[in-house]
């Protein structure tokens, strides 16, 4: 994708609350703030852009794209969040909106730290994007991408393609910069939320006439869960793509019964590899294939390791452990396959739960929960265990007005008649709503 590109689509680019901009727009606006980052931006600077996705948000890094600068996006949550990342990527200014204007803010950090990845991308003439490692407590893992790279993977297609896409994932996320390049690329419309509360989106669906929903797996529970899921009008969807944590096959089923003409689509990438090319088995089907010739991939002892030609280079405050000599990268991520060469993400190694020795997937025992009828979500981890190590914990999502004690009853009755007795929960907590985090993934 070359960044002059943008002028020769004609229709709409970006879909706001009230206003739409033009694929001419957009490059009007490039151009205006590259001109006002003359002077107050050098070759080298580490800059954060402190926003989510706007018009001017995405202008704004498509400007600072075209220098040779690093450039770390964060969305806001809490202010001891922010420092720590503005911190641990060594941020030299801070750039923020008043309206359309730029207001630049200067850090000093004692003890600085000037880090190699950010100086080899920059002396390439090429610019950087930092993305930080999930969690919000300590010091985050950063990681600088070659943005430059990451843009020019994408080939402009020989038509544009007449689709609108809801960018919902983050602005600081693999997968929101990825559906974003995307977009632009191939001159689709984007619609871009003020908030991603389930009823406005099922409500900017319907307004806007989205077509394609990228997101996580528990915000399309969240929006099952919605009182008047079915009073809206979803005709408009062709797609649906999920991805961030594991999928449930029972969360899947039910979304997919509640619009049945919608396609989903499995995607699968990590902030370190960035996001690949995938083709799900089925719209029901949790089983993907890899289908991206940039990539390559191979599972040891069910581990899935992944080689890129756009991945990182380690992360620049942390150890690199998962980053192998050769090349590869260890997802942390568990697969099984079938016999057509499809695979399917079965949980996480740092999630296993060992049991007085006995090691136990978190997802046998979720999908043996999440069959019965009146479980709205379930979640299993561990807790320490005084006798065993570990105990098998299970949280449980229940409508209002349901009887606990009868479900808690149903569940265990359903668990000791289908798994070994040390898989079955010792602790099962019920309540009405799913906790979860901003970036809307579940929190255990």
């Amino acid at each position: 994708m070359k960044l002059n590109q943008f002028d020769t689509y004609s229709g709409i680019c970006i879909i706001e609350e009230n206003f739409s901009y033009s694929y001419k727009d957009l490059t009007t606006q490039i151009q205006k703030y590259s001109q006002e980052l003359v002077g107050k931006i050098q070759k080298g600077d580490v800059i954060c852009i402190k926003s989510d996705y706007s018009f001017h948000c995405i202008a704004l890094l498509l400007a600072l794209a075209q220098k040779a600068c690093i450039i770390v996006p964060i969305v806001p949550t809490t202010d001891s969040e922010f420092q720590n990342k503005v911190s641990a990527a060594s941020v030299g200014k801070i750039i923020t909106f008043n309206k359309s204007f730029l207001e630049f803010e200067k850090q000093t950090f004692s003890g600085g730290t000037s880090y190699e990845n950010y100086e080899i991308i920059t002396t390439q003439g090429n610019c950087g994007l930092v993305l930080f490692s999930s969690g919000t407590t300590g010091t985050p893992k950063v990681m600088v991408h070659d943005f430059t790279n990451l843009i020019e993977k994408f080939e402009k297609p020989k038509k544009t393609r007449n689709l609108n896409f809801l960018l919902f994932l983050l602005f600081d996320h693999i997968g929101g910069i990825n559906t974003l390049l995307n977009c632009l690329n191939s001159g689709a419309e984007i619609t871009i939320p003020l908030n991603r509360n389930p009823e406005y989106i099922l409500n900017l669906i319907q307004e806007k006439k989205v077509q394609i929903l990228p997101t996580t797996p528990t915000f399309l529970n969240l929006m099952l869960m919605t009182e008047n899921f079915d009073k809206y009008d979803l005709s408009s969807l062709k797609m649906i793509t999920y991805g961030t944590e594991r999928m449930p096959q029972a969360l899947l089923d039910k979304v997919k019964g509640k619009i049945p003409h919608v396609k989903f689509l499995q995607t699968f990438g990590t902030s370190e590899t960035g996001i690949m090319k995938t083709e799900s088995k089925s719209s029901t089907s949790l089983f993907f294939k890899i289908v991206d010739p940039d990539y390559e991939h191979k599972i040891i002892h069910g581990q899935l390791y992944l080689k890129s030609k756009t991945q990182v280079k380690g992360y620049v405050n942390h150890e690199n452990n998962q980053f192998k000599e050769d090349g590869w990268f260890a997802t942390g991520d568990l697969v099984e396959t079938d016999n057509d060469g499809f695979i399917k993400i079965i949980g996480r190694i740092n999630n296993i739960i060992n049991v007085g020795g006995q090691k136990v997937l978190p997802k046998e025992v979720e999908d043996i929960i999440s069959t019965i009828p009146e479980i709205l979500d379930v979640t299993v981890y561990a807790k320490k265990s005084i006798i065993t190590g570990e105990m098998i914990c299970a949280d449980i999502v229940i409508k209002e007005g349901l009887d606990k004690d009868l479900i808690k009853n149903r569940i265990m009755q359903k668990c000791r008649s289908e798994l070994d007795k040390y898989k079955v929960p010792s602790k099962i907590s019920i309540s009405n709503s799913l906790t979860f985090s901003s970036r809307f993934k579940k929190t255990k």
